[in-house]
């Protein structure tokens, strides 16, 4: 059995000197060494940054989002030939163990239709939150298996299946640019694996953080559903979260962001539209979780 050649994607933007040089370091230190890895720097020259030999440097002039930031070096990976699983990480993630890509090899081998690896998210005391666990029955996070979804910050894309799918929708810049990627892949015929045994360390903040965050995932939200659901799923996908949405957010500037976001996804173009087959949508209800959530 042929093990895959795993090549690495980081995103940077600059701001997390300390972190993105202890990622790199245990990127460094994995027991399987990464054919090429990817830094991509988001609107910043990267010059400051001390990288291995195998580490090719990506400055940007602007900032194209973390999905447009990562097209960019996927398209040189896919171009080059070099690699066939590419491991993209959160530049203020960390890999805590040695085994990580071995691992990911040997899932990827096993399985020719394994489109897409999510890792098990955990904070510096091992703690993985609920919304850290791609299902909607979150209690354990360390039951593994089949799911309809991933987290962005750790996970393991096929090359096959980029080829087949496309790369990330880089339009969407910020926010449920994973859920497009997964209900493509989905639709293709390829399946995604959630896999608690392999580990990403990710400090436990909020997404809230960011100061686009309710507008893009406002937009975002409406875009993935007009441009990948069956036009009888849409306005029940969207219902729902606005009903799940004004429950959840207490801040009138929260809400007003929000709202303005949504109306921006419903005016504005979000090309191209294929929706996910109706055999598609039964396939993500047996996973356990339709797409209405």
């Amino acid at each position: 059995m042929s093990l895959p050649r795993i090549g690495v994607v980081i995103v940077t933007m600059g701001t997390r000197p300390r972190e993105l040089d202890a990622l790199l370091a245990s990127v460094e230190k994995q027991d399987v060494p990464a054919a090429r890895v990817m830094l991509v720097g988001n609107s910043t020259p990267l010059a400051d940054v001390d990288v291995a030999e195998n580490v090719t440097k990506v400055p940007l002039e602007d900032n194209l989002g973390c999905p447009g930031g990562r097209n960019v070096a996927l398209e040189m990976l896919r171009d080059s030939g070099e690699v066939d699983v590419v491991v993209e990480l959160d530049d203020d993630g960390l890999l805590i163990d040695a085994g990580v890509f071995r691992r990911t090899q040997e899932l990827f081998a096993s399985d020719p239709r394994l489109g897409i690896v999510g890792f098990r998210v955990a904070d510096e005391h091992g703690h993985t939150e609920r919304r850290w666990v791609p299902r909607l029955r979150a209690d354990d996070p360390m039951r593994g298996g089949p799911v309809t979804a991933f987290l962005g910050g750790g996970h393991a894309l096929s090359m096959p299946m980029l080829r087949e799918t496309g790369l990330w929708a880089g339009e969407f810049f910020f926010g449920h640019e994973e859920s497009d990627l997964a209900w493509r892949a989905l639709d293709a015929g390829w399946r995604i694996l959630y896999e608690p045994e392999i580990v990403l360390q990710h400090p436990a903040t909020s997404p809230a953080r960011h100061a686009v965050y309710y507008r893009f995932t406002a937009r975002n939200r409406v875009w993935l559903a007009r441009r990948r659901l069956p036009w009888p799923l849409v306005p029940v996908y969207l219902g729902v979260w606005i009903l799940l949405t004004m429950a959840r957010i207490r801040s009138v500037g929260g809400l007003k962001a929000w709202w303005g976001g949504f109306v921006e996804g419903v005016r504005t173009p979000c090309p191209p539209r294929k929706a996910m087959r109706w055999r598609t949508v039964w396939r993500m209800t047996r996973l356990g979780r339709p797409p209405i959530l």
